[in-house]
């Protein structure tokens, strides 16, 4: 409302200016006290996006929602039949394959047969006939087909709404003329700039070039970041933003573990997802994800693969004509001092109980 009279609004943590105690507790002092902190700076207002990127965010954050409770489903699926004692997932890698919904299907048919639902595999499954006989051999009834009807319905009712929601953040994205970008002979629109040889692709386009990052992962993104980069004076300040580092913690000497910060989640989902499919890629980013969980842990390891790709987000959106360029898999173990490499080695097969002896190559 502010906003459409033409008022400029800040968001402001209260805690900002409880920390400045002033004058008296009144409403029309507290007005003055807080005017008075704006005018001289001692007030840092929260981002707050333009209502274009807050209309894109309900829909990616609506979207989101109706993912987490699609899973949910299929988890409830996948616990009704192992309490009747069908292990389909012990053969199927998830129940979302082909194969595993037409043998749910045909058991909710009526069909009850473990060679009958056997044959309904498909692809590589058929190789494991005998497994899926076995996992199928169950006391799945009827009330467990009801049951199982009434999930997969509203699963594939889940799947019409996320797919509704997913056109529709699209078609706000298209609308938006900062995430336009240009074609070879200099024109632009909302659905140009999404080949590889236009001179500035369009923002979605330029995020999905990093590796695990979907289209539907950049718009979501985009929703909680903006198109704007110039909030965000450096990309640590939007790593900081984010929670995607540790609170500072210094005093004197020492140096203390700071404490995590909370960040904004979603944004935080969505980087967590773009990980795990950047993770299983021969890649840079894959290749960092795998070191560090080798020295850290997967956690830790998820974190850093994270922040390195919110910094590329950074600098994708902050300068339209960039380009994603991946380093390859290979790019740190290219760089790593030979003396070092040799010292890492031998120490590992010592700590195998092993004596090494060196013996340069003729």
């Amino acid at each position: 409302m502010l906003e459409a009279c033409g008022l400029a609004v800040q968001l402001v943590h209260a805690a900002q200016a409880k920390n400045l105690p002033g004058r008296p507790k009144t409403d029309k002092l507290d007005a003055m006290w807080l005017a008075r902190l704006t005018e001289l700076g001692l007030l840092r207002p929260s981002f707050v996006p333009p209502k274009a990127i807050r209309d894109l965010r309900d829909y990616t954050r609506a979207r989101t929602r109706l993912v987490q409770e699609r899973t949910r489903c299929w988890q409830r699926l996948e616990k009704l039949l192992e309490a009747a004692l069908v292990k389909v997932s012990s053969v199927a890698s998830k129940l979302t394959t082909v194969s595993a919904q037409d043998m749910i299907k045909a058991m909710i048919a009526g069909q009850r047969d473990p060679e009958v639902l056997a044959a309904l595999a498909r692809g590589r499954m058929k190789a494991r006939h005998d497994d899926l006989v076995q996992a199928l051999d169950g006391m799945f009834d009827d009330h467990h087909g009801e049951l199982a009807g009434l999930l997969l319905d509203q699963i594939a009712f889940l799947d019409h709404r996320i797919e509704v929601l997913g056109a529709r953040a699209a078609e706000l994205t298209a609308a938006m003329p900062a995430a336009w970008g240009v074609e070879p002979d200099g024109t632009t629109g909302p659905h140009v700039g999404a080949t590889a040889d236009a001179p500035v692709l369009n923002a979605v386009a330029r995020l999905a070039e990093i590796p695990g990052v979907s289209e539907n992962l950049a718009r979501s993104i985009i929703a909680e970041t903006g198109l704007d980069m110039t909030r965000f004076p450096t990309a640590a300040h939007l790593v900081s933003w984010a929670g995607l580092c540790p609170a500072a913690n210094q005093s004197g000497p020492r140096t203390g573990r700071g404490r995590k910060k909370h960040g904004n989640a979603y944004l935080r989902g969505a980087l967590g997802q773009a990980t795990l499919g950047a993770s299983r890629t021969a890649t840079f980013l894959g290749e960092r994800y795998r070191r560090v969980a080798r020295r850290r842990g997967k956690a830790k390891a998820q974190v850093a693969v994270a922040r390195s790709i919110l910094i590329i987000i950074w600098h994708l959106l902050a300068d339209p004509a960039a380009r994603y360029t991946d380093l390859g898999p290979d790019y740190v173990a290219s760089r790593t001092d030979r003396d070092k490499k040799i010292r890492n080695y031998v120490r590992q097969l010592q700590a195998l109980g092993l004596q090494v002896t060196l013996t340069p190559a003729a």
